[in-house]
């Protein structure tokens, strides 16, 4: 009885803290990409292949708690690819009893991880790990892997790859969180060379200053 009880608290403690996955979510897709936004956040190290695509916004007051990444594993001298996509999980405020998910336009490869948490609060700001160009006949990677900071200052990485380092952070969203995303992503090279997702940027929405 007592295992039991002990068992109870710590999946209670686990939920309130936000390190569980919330259900249900709901794929918002191109819904709310009319939402208005107060700024755009970016990093300087994104890498120059394939284009822009489209964004994805979080509904109205709803504004990004969480995030999971499409990574494909090293492939031991087959062709790499590294982080196909990021997706980020939309909650409004602290209820997270109904969540949607949002992902721009992700790459062919890899699985999506389990998402992960701010404990409190949004995700504010970003950081890439990229690896650069590696030349006419090399393996290119672009993006490795993705760093987010929440507003209640905890620092979340994805399980992405090793390749290349880490850039600058991001500013933060100035007033707000995070509410959408639009990835760059270089398309299936038919066989050649895939590099996959280059670079990302995100949305910040105008949030009240009393919740963080």
């Amino acid at each position: 009885m007592g295992y039991l009880m002990y068992t109870a608290v710590a999946v209670l403690a686990l939920v309130a803290s936000g390190w569980c996955k919330e259900e249900p979510v709901e794929r918002a897709g191109l819904k709310f990409s009319s939402r208005k936004y107060s700024s755009v956040i970016n990093v300087p190290n994104g890498e120059q292949f394939g284009n822009w695509t489209w964004p994805e916004m979080c509904p109205d007051k709803f504004y990004a708690v969480g995030f999971s990444v499409r990574v494909e594993s090293n492939q031991y001298g087959l062709d790499d690819t590294a982080l196909n996509g990021v997706r980020l999980i939309c909650a409004r405020d602290e209820d997270r009893s109904f969540l949607y998910s949002i992902e721009s336009h992700v790459g062919f490869y890899g699985e999506w991880s389990q998402p992960q948490y701010c404990p409190r609060g949004v995700l504010e700001s970003f950081q890439l790990r990229v690896e650069p160009h590696q030349g006419l006949f090399g393996d290119d990677t672009a993006v490795n892997n993705i760093r987010f900071r929440c507003s209640s200052h905890p620092v979340l990485e994805g399980p992405g790859t090793g390749w290349g380092e880490y850039g600058l952070w991001s500013p933060v969203c100035p007033s707000g969180g995070i509410c959408g995303l639009e990835s760059k992503v270089e398309e299936y090279q038919q066989g050649l060379d895939d590099s996959s997702l280059n670079d990302v940027r995100f949305y910040c929405c105008d949030r009240p200053q009393h919740v963080r």
